[in-house]
């Protein structure tokens, strides 16, 4: 995306509206008051917790990661997996920090092939 990205509250309200929700039913289903979320849209209030941002991922139709990392947010099971290997995944990280997209890809495809042929 070229330029400055959106605030995640204007491109979460664009969203919204694209999906038909009123402001009123998607606070609703995702747990939040309509006040508070109005506020999250107008940039007035911090964005909510990373498991919320999932549900409206998921009534979104959105992707989860992508849209927690919009949000500031970190998904919830990224701190356990590098406490798991606290060496390793943060150097990893750092490593892989810089790649374009598409080496990521490929990279991540693998380290999928890896982890089968270890489960082989």
């Amino acid at each position: 995306m070229a330029g400055k990205q959106k605030p995640f509250g204007q491109w979460l309200r664009e969203k919204r509206v694209a999906k038909g929700f009123s402001l009123r039913k998607f606070a609703e289903l995702v747990g939040v008051s309509p006040t508070y979320l109005s506020h999250v849209e107008q940039g007035n209030a911090d964005p909510p917790t990373a498991d919320r941002v999932k549900k409206m991922a998921e009534l979104l139709g959105e992707n989860a990661d992508e849209m927690i990392g919009l949000a500031g947010r970190m998904p919830e099971d990224l701190p356990e997996i590098i406490q798991r290997q606290p060496t390793e995944m943060p150097e990893l990280l750092r490593e892989a920090s810089g790649l374009t997209a598409e080496q990521l890809r490929t990279l991540t495809e693998q380290i999928r092939r890896l982890k089968e042929k270890g489960d082989k």
